[in-house]
């Protein structure tokens, strides 16, 4: 059991670092608004700390899951960030879905430091956090990954180090240009089998077990045929995945059309008031739902 310390208690954040405690891990947590950490403490057995640099000091782990690239930077590297507090051989993980660019500066911070840094984003969503079933991919060191994949069970069902640092992030941005494509057609198909007056349920059962089957058609299906968004993964803050595999794929030289055309629809959503909508909204422009 290790001496940890979880700085983001969001949606993801706040379960992960719940698995934690119940692994028997000594938690102290850090979130900017102290109401929800002092929420996690009477759940969890833990601490609460008032800054990051306070979560980190004596931590052998640091786990950051926050919103974005300046949000990183703010908790590890700004005024009372995390990493300034780290001794050498702890390590700093981030689970947030960044830039790579942002995870290779890190990187070298931290090893300036003598501290490991690994770039660890996830996938599952909410019920993955809540269940301890994420996905996580890894870029980073092997030896800094060695140690760290003990500590990550405690929420995740699959953990893979995919290459040096960055690869965690440009792998997380694989992810999300995959599922827009799968959402957008599966928004079209049940579009069609509503127009074409068929009972969704019985199709949805009759192709799952076959080749369309996907996440995205088991869980997704019902609420999108009945037109109710109002809960997961939100479509501000797809778009705010795409645009960073867009800038990557500027500098990679990337042909991402699909990508380009399913962010444009999204930004129609964000129009009519649907940011906090969950991306299978993608039906409301083709049905009229939401």
């Amino acid at each position: 059991m290790a001496e940890v310390a979880f700085i983001g208690l969001g949606v993801m954040g706040y379960p992960m670092a719940g698995h934690l405690a119940r692994a028997g891990h000594a938690v102290r947590v850090f979130n900017r608004s102290p109401a929800k950490a002092e929420r996690w403490a009477t759940e969890h057995q833990g601490t609460i700390a008032t800054t990051p640099a306070e979560a980190a000091t004596g931590a052998a782990f640091v786990f950051t899951c926050v919103g974005n690239d300046d949000d990183v930077a703010a908790v590890t590297t700004g005024p009372d960030g995390a990493l300034a507090a780290m001794a050498p051989g702890s390590v700093l993980v981030d689970h947030t879905t960044a830039s790579a660019d942002l995870a290779r500066r890190l990187h070298a911070l931290a090893d300036a430091r003598g501290v490991g840094f690994l770039d660890a984003p996830v996938s599952g969503g909410e019920a993955g956090a809540q269940t301890g079933r994420l996905s996580v991919m890894v870029g980073g060191d092997e030896r800094d990954f060695a140690r760290t994949e003990p500590v990550l069970a405690a929420y995740a069902r699959s953990i893979a180090l995919i290459g040096p640092p960055g690869s965690g992030q440009l792998t997380k941005m694989v992810n999300q240009l995959c599922i827009a494509g799968v959402v957008q057609g599966l928004a079209e198909g049940l579009a069609f089998a509503k127009r074409s007056g068929l009972d969704a349920e019985r199709v949805v059962e009759a192709i799952s077990k076959g080749a369309a089957q996907s996440w995205q058609m088991e869980n997704r299906w019902q609420t999108m045929v009945e037109g109710r968004f109002d809960f997961g993964f939100a479509v501000d803050w797809m778009r705010k995945d795409l645009a960073m595999c867009f800038a990557e794929a500027r500098r990679n030289g990337a042909d991402l059309p699909l990508a380009e055309m399913v962010d444009r629809f999204y930004a129609e959503i964000q129009e009519k008031g649907g940011g906090r909508w969950d991306t299978s909204s993608l039906i409301s422009r083709l049905v009229g739902d939401g």
